[in-house]
Parts: structure tokens; sequence; C-alpha cells
């Protein structure tokens, strides 16, 4: 499980920094008149960093099985925000 908790926090970790450079992106691109990312963008990534660091909290503080579910719902959160918000 160990092993689990350091990839989901290594995930949740990269979400946070995706929300911040979104962040970034979009304060910068209101300063200088340029189109940034939109709001509902920024909504998403600030969102879905809220609920991988509050699921990668809990699972770093309980163990067994609900481990694997705090991890399931990093990866899930990731997984959608990329697919939807990046690729999509």
């Amino acid at each position: 499980m160990r092993l689990l908790r350091g990839v989901s926090g290594a995930v949740a970790a990269g979400v946070v920094i995706l929300a911040l450079v979104v962040l970034g992106t979009a304060v910068l691109a209101g300063r200088r008149g340029f189109p940034g990312p939109g709001g509902e963008s920024l909504a998403w990534h600030l969102g879905l960093a809220v609920v991988v660091v509050v699921a990668q909290v809990f699972a770093d503080r309980k163990r067994g099985f609900a481990v694997f579910g705090a991890a399931l719902v990093v990866f899930t959160a990731a997984g959608w925000l990329l697919w939807t918000q990046w690729w999509g």
C-alpha cells in the first residue's frame, strides 16, 4: 500500500501543479489582454485539485482497502481532468 500511496500522491501533486499553471495563465492572460483558459476550465482544475488533495490526505491517514478507494478517486479525477480539459 505504500507504493500505491506514493504514486497517488505524485498524481495528486501533478493535479495541483496543473491547477496552479492554469490559474497563473488565467491571471497573466487577463492582465495582458490575451485569451486565457476560461472560467470553466479554471473552475474544474481548482475544484478537482481540492478533491484529489482531500482524497490523498484520506489515503495517507488510513490503512487497508480505504487506501485503495482513495487512490482510485485520485486516479479517476486526474484522468477525467486530463481527458476533458487537456486532450478533449
